[in-house]
C-alpha cells in the first residue's frame, strides 16, 4: 500500500458516488433495538458490512455478544507502525420505528429531493455508510493511513452496549490494541448562526464532552387490599408522589468547559450577551441543536414507565417507574444520593444501567486534524465544542483510555431541523451532506 499524506490528491469520486446507495442499503436492514433482546439484532446488518469490505479485499472479524447481536471489527495497517492507533466507530443498531407516525416508511430508505429517509439516516446508518465509503477507498486504492485505523461497527448502542462496546472492552479488548484515540457519532454536523455584523455563518458542533448515564427502577412498597377501602400505605401513590417530586426537582444549572466555549463561540459569533440565568437568547440561535445543549446545563430526571397493579379494583403491593437521569461530568454521586432523597422511605432506587461522563480536552493534534478537515472543505466556517447530553460507545472505550470524540461531519442546509430527528420520526439526511462528510473524514485519517 501507498503511504498517504494530505499533499496528495484526494480522489473520492467513487466513495462519494456509493455513499448514498450504501446509507440506503443498511437503513433497509431492520436492526431496531427494543432494549429488550426482542429485535431482530445486527446480524443482518452486520453481514451486510463484513461483504462491503471483503469485496475490496479486506478480512473483516465478527463477534457475537449473543445470538445475533453482532459487531464487526477491521484493522487497516498504517504507515507507522509505532504510532498509536485511531479508532473510527459506528453502530449498527436503531431504535424502533412507528410506521404510521413517518411520512415514509422508515425501513424504504427512499431518496427524494435529494434526501435519503428512514431510521437511522442520522442515528447511525449515515455515519456507518460514510466511514464504510472512505475505508473501501482507501483498500480499492491501496492506500494506507498515517497510522493503524481500527474500525468497528458495534452492536447495541442504543441500550447501553452491554452487548457491543462493553462486551467488546471486556472480552476483545485486543481489537484496540495500541488505540489512543477515537471518533464516532453526534458531532462535526453544522448549524447556521447570524452575524453579529449581518450576513450567516456557518459552525460546526464537535463533540468533546457527553453526560453520564444512570437509569433507575424505583419501587414503592406498600399494603395489597380491595380498591374501596381507604389505603394510606397505597404503593401507587408513594409510586405516584415520588416519580412528581423526581419529575419537578431543580436541578441547578452549571456551565462545563465544553458548555461554556460553545455559548462563548455562539456570543462571539451573533453578538448576543448572556449569563447564566439568561441563555434563551444566545441559545435560540442553535436551531434544532438547541434541544441537545438545553440537556446539557444541569443534570436531569425524566420519568419514561410506569407500571403497577394486575386489576382494577386491587390495590397492588408494589408498583416500578423507570427514570432516565443524565449527569453532568463529576455528578454521579450527588445526583443518586438526589433522587433518593426525593423517593421517600417506601421507594427503592436501583441503577439497571449506569455509565459515566466523559470530557475530552478542545485542543491538541486529533482535534486539529479535525478542525482543519472541516475548514479545508468549508473555507471560513467555525468549529465549536459542545456536550452531548446523550451517550455513545466512547464511554466503552475510555475504560481501555482511549479518549472519544463526536465527529461524523455533515454539512446540513439551513432550514434542516436536524437535531429533533434523533430518535425523532421522518428521519432524514442530504445525500450531498453525506459526500461532504466522506470528503472530511478521508482528510481527517490523511493528516491524523
Amino acid at each position: 500500500m501507498s503511504e498517504w499524506t494530505p499533499s496528495q490528491p484526494t480522489a473520492l469520486t467513487d466513495a462519494e458516488a456509493e455513499v448514498g446507495r450504501l446509507c440506503q442499503e443498511l437503513i433497509r436492514i431492520d436492526s431496531s433495538n427494543y432494549g429488550d433482546g426482542s429485535g431482530p439484532g445486527e446480524a443482518q446488518a452486520a453481514a451486510y458490512v463484513v461483504e462491503r469490505l471483503r469485496e475490496v479485499g479486506l478480512d473483516p472479524q465478527t463477534y457475537e455478544a449473543a445470538p445475533g447481536r453482532v459487531t464487526v471489527a477491521v484493522r487497516l495497517p498504517g504507515a507507522d507502525p509505532d504510532r498509536p492507533a485511531l479508532c473510527v466507530h459506528g453502530h449498527l443498531d436503531v431504535v424502533p420505528a412507528h410506521a404510521p407516525d413517518w411520512e415514509r416508511d422508515p425501513f424504504g430508505g427512499e431518496e427524494v429531493d435529494g434526501l435519503i429517509w428512514g431510521r437511522g439516516a442520522v442515528d447511525m446508518k449515515g455515519m456507518d455508510a460514510m466511514i464504510l465509503a472512505v475505508v473501501r477507498d482507501l483498500a480499492r486504492t491501496g492506500t494506507r493511513p498515517p497510522r493503524d485505523l481500527v474500525v468497528v461497527f458495534f452492536a447495541d448502542e442504543e441500550a447501553g452496549g452491554r452487548q457491543g462496546s462493553h462486551f467488546m472492552v471486556e472480552h476483545h479488548s485486543e481489537v484496540f490494541a495500541g488505540v489512543s484515540e477515537a471518533i464516532s457519532e453526534v458531532g462535526g454536523f453544522s448549524v447556521t448562526l447570524p452575524r453579529a455584523g449581518g450576513g450567516e455563518q456557518r459552525a460546526y458542533l464537535l463533540q468533546s464532552a457527553e453526560k453520564g448515564i444512570a437509569w433507575l427502577r424505583l419501587t414503592a412498597h406498600g399494603r395489597a387490599g380491595h380498591g374501596s377501602v381507604p389505603n394510606d400505605e397505597n404503593p401507587v401513590t408513594r409510586l405516584a408522589q415520588a416519580v412528581a417530586r423526581i419529575a419537578t426537582h431543580p436541578w441547578p444549572r452549571e456551565l462545563i468547559p465544553s458548555v461554556k466555549a460553545l455559548l462563548d463561540g455562539v456570543s462571539e459569533i451573533t453578538g448576543t450577551g448572556y449569563d447564566l440565568d439568561n441563555l434563551e437568547d444566545v441559545l435560540a440561535h442553535l436551531g434544532g441543536a438547541k434541544g441537545f445543549v438545553l440537556g446539557t446545563l444541569r443534570d436531569t430526571s425524566n420519568p419514561t414507565m410506569l407500571s403497577a397493579g394486575y386489576k382494577h379494583n386491587v390495590i397492588p403491593q408494589e408498583a416500578t417507574a423507570s427514570i432516565d437521569c443524565r449527569f453532568l461530568p463529576g455528578h454521579e454521586d450527588a445526583l443518586l444520593a438526589t433522587i433518593k432523597d426525593l423517593a421517600g422511605g417506601h421507594v427503592d432506587v436501583d441503577v439497571l444501567v449506569g455509565d459515566i461522563s466523559l470530557e475530552a480536552p478542545f485542543d491538541g493534534p486529533l482535534v486539529d486534524a479535525m478542525v482543519a478537515a472541516i475548514e479545508a472543505e468549508d473555507p471560513g466556517a467555525r468549529v465549536l465544542p459542545y456536550c452531548l447530553s446523550g451517550g455513545t460507545d466512547n464511554k466503552a472505550l475510555s475504560l481501555l483510555g482511549i479518549t472519544g470524540y463526536g465527529f461524523a461531519p455533515l454539512r446540513l442546509p439551513a432550514d434542516l431541523d436536524f437535531g429533533p430527528m434523533f430518535h425523532g420520526i421522518n428521519e432524514r439526511v442530504p445525500v450531498a451532506s453525506l459526500q461532504f462528510g466522506v470528503r472530511v473524514l478521508r482528510r481527517f485519517i490523511a493528516s491524523s
